[in-house]
């Protein structure tokens, strides 16, 4: 394929994608456990990671990043608990160069509440309290992301997608299977970075069956039906805008800065630029590099405008915090971060690692 033919494939399936984006404006939205973020460096930078993306975690900010692996290589794992340790979301991926110009991954996350009291057998059919018929289940939503990446004849340019295999599971009472696609691209000049992603590109479709026979509750010769709603989820498409350079400060010190915008197309939100067709957030992260060894990150994102009572509007937004270590070929990375600023749970712990296997 010459640089001509890649180049008018890259803006037709770009403005395809776009024209479904609009589409499923009027569609419901759902899996918001993807849009928490993977990785202890990237959430200490505020989520601020489309542009400068390149490691394994690349997989879930931009896939086209994957072709930066540092090594032939790369293995990543995070754990993270959010509400006091009731949420739980880990996250573990994988990625590899067969050739100097493409890359693969797969990434594999879990977000649940687990160990619920099932009450719906609390009482006996003659309404008595048995706390012995309490049982317990858990609430989880897994994703699969099945990563390519490649280098493209136009310099400086890099394309990559997912393909998403959803997975939700609501104890014994139901379950749903999802389907989606993510596609991204990249581009280097002049030692500056862009990056867009389109999320769910086409809508990520989640298909829910339901036990009825869980959903019924009997008391005292009386029958409770708890019937379900729509069985069909519809994740709205969002965009990913990113831009990001690194600046070498003296002969060891850096400081990489990236500034994103997320849009959204479910109609008006919480974002800041919010209107009847699509919504904007923004979001900012540097990272201050020494040696190559230690890193120091601040970031701020989730920036959203509220109203209050009484009609009072403001702004709040989500700070956070990391530090990292480059221990050759083995990374660790610490974040403190929040899920949300609207939320008043206490801020997170996060950890993450990542191996490079066969650094260059």
């Amino acid at each position: 394929m010459t640089a001509f033919e890649e180049k008018r494939w890259f803006f037709t399936a770009l403005l395809a994608l776009f024209s479904a984006c609009l589409c499923a404006q009027t569609a419901k939205y759902s899996n918001e456990f993807l849009n928490v973020g993977i990785g202890a460096r990237s959430l200490g930078m505020g989520r601020a990671f489309v542009a400068n993306a390149g490691d394994v975690t690349a997989a879930y900010w931009n896939p086209a990043g994957m072709v930066d692996l540092a090594g032939k290589h790369e293995a990543s794992l995070m754990h993270a608990q959010y509400f006091a340790g009731i949420a739980k979301f880990d996250y573990m991926g994988a990625g590899s160069r067969p050739d100097e110009r493409s890359a693969l991954g797969l990434s594999v996350m879990r977000y649940g509440v687990d160990d619920i009291p099932n009450t719906t057998d609390l009482m006996d059919g003659e309404g008595n309290i048995d706390y012995d018929r309490i049982s317990r289940f858990s609430v989880a939503d897994y994703a699969v992301l099945l990563t390519y990446s490649r280098r493209t004849a136009l310099d400086g340019l890099d394309m990559g997608g997912n393909a998403k295999i959803i997975r939700r599971v609501v104890g014994e009472f139901a379950s749903a299977w999802g389907f989606g696609l993510d596609v991204a691209a990249r581009y280097r000049h002049g030692g500056w970075l862009f990056g867009a992603v389109l999320r769910d590109a086409t809508g990520t479709f989640n298909v829910w069956q339901f036990n009825e026979e869980e959903l019924v509750i009997e008391v005292a010769d009386s029958v409770f039906n708890l019937p379900p709603g729509n069985s069909l989820e519809v994740t709205v498409p969002r965009l990913h805008l990113g831009v990001a350079h690194n600046f070498v400060l003296s002969e060891r010190i850096t400081l990489l800065a990236e500034v994103n915008a997320s849009f959204s197309f479910e109609g008006r939100t919480a974002a800041v630029f919010s209107g009847r067709l699509a919504g904007a957030e923004p979001v900012i992260g540097i990272e201050a590099g020494y040696g190559g060894l230690v890193f120091l990150r601040a970031g701020l994102g989730n920036v959203q405008r509220i109203t209050e009572f009484g009609g009072n509007k403001r702004l709040l937004a989500d700070p956070s915090a990391g530090i990292g270590l480059n221990l050759g070929s083995f990374y660790l990375d610490y974040a403190m971060s929040n899920i949300s600023p609207q939320t008043i749970a206490l801020y997170s712990n996060i950890f993450s690692v990542r191996y490079v296997f066969g650094a260059e």
